[in-house]
């Protein structure tokens, strides 16, 4: 069994694990988690190894809402065991809440609370997570409101997702014109094929304390060991619906780390997690999984190999931002 590390979120006293489980694939159609049994059978190993950051949303699931009620009835008894996170206000998707495009305003957020309570069977979320940007609503509004739902014990911290690094810093400065509580977390895309967070993104979760969340950190599995340049498991996710990422893969690179990860004496998993887990800022790897082998997997690299500056150097190196 993997020895889980934890880490703080942030500035903040949240201890989180090393190594996530990401909900996107619980409720998701054509997975091993779509249904109740199979959401259990991965909360139950994530419970066992000690992972305890379970990361989530309103959206997820074939139906909206559908990933949050899954694991609300799997941690039926056994809530305090995890940290839970998850997030409100995608554009992308409705919830039934009549909004009007201002889905970080104060009314939008005291609904959305309170419905994903009622689906996650909880009386708090550890980490409420305003998932994408409104150009609507000003910021201090957002902040208010979130202020005030870890003042009424609905949620104890707050942070944000997709938001540009200039963004972070309006949130960090406003906060504290305001004396409210500040965000301690972001949660952006990165992986070595995405590296954009680099430019600004990590300045400035560096600059103002926020703990780091990447999301895709395999890079939708790429980099999980089980895929080539002809390809990988039939049942996965890149093959069934994402079959692009395989074949604009830039697989001169990968097959060069992995080589490089082969003469280190570690898988490329093991070796992807080593570099994530070594950028500043970053708090925890975010991974979904659809199978307790899976996790298990991931629990194991996430411990296995620690890089020196070097090794991050020339990792960083094959996957060069051009």
């Amino acid at each position: 069994m993997a020895d889980i590390e934890y880490n703080p979120l942030g500035r903040s006293g949240l201890m989180v694990s090393t190594v996530g489980l990401g909900g996107n694939n619980f409720g998701r159609p054509d997975t091993a988690t779509e249904t109740q049994e199979g959401t259990n059978a991965v909360i139950d190993t994530a419970i066992e190894l000690g992972v305890t950051l379970i990361d989530t949303a309103d959206i997820y699931g074939r139906t909206p809402g559908l990933s949050e009620t899954l694991i609300g009835n799997a941690l039926v008894g056994r809530r305090d065991q995890v940290v839970l996170a998850s997030k409100f206000g995608h554009p992308g998707v409705e919830m039934g809440i009549p909004s009007w495009g201002a889905k970080g305003s104060r009314r939008y957020i005291r609904r959305a609370i309170d419905e994903s309570l009622r689906r996650l069977k909880t009386d708090h979320i550890d980490l409420y997570q305003l998932h994408v940007g409104d150009p609507i609503t000003p910021i201090a509004e957002t902040i208010d409101a979130l202020d005030d739902l870890v003042t009424d014990g609905k949620i104890l911290y707050f942070g944000h997702s997709n938001l540009a690094g200039w963004q972070i810093a309006e949130a960090d400065l406003v906060a504290e014109r305001e004396g409210k509580r500040h965000f301690i977390s972001a949660q952006n895309e990165f992986n070595l094929l995405m590296r954009s967070a680099e430019t600004e993104v990590l300045p400035a979760v560096n600059a103002f304390g926020l703990g780091f969340l990447p999301f895709f950190p395999l890079y939708n599995g790429l980099f999980s060991g089980k895929f080539s340049r002809s390809g990988g498991p039939a049942d996965s996710r890149i093959m069934r619906q994402r079959p692009h990422l395989l074949e604009g893969a830039p697989w001169d690179r990968i097959e060069q780390f992995e080589r490089w990860a082969a003469a280190h004496g570690v898988t490329i998993l093991e070796a992807t997690f080593g570099w994530l887990l070594a950028q500043p800022g970053l708090s925890s790897v975010i991974a979904g999984a659809t199978r307790p082998a899976q996790l298990e997997q991931n629990a194991a690299a996430s411990v296995k190999w620690t890089p020196s500056r070097d090794e991050i150097a020339e990792i960083s190196d094959i996957f060069v931002v051009e």
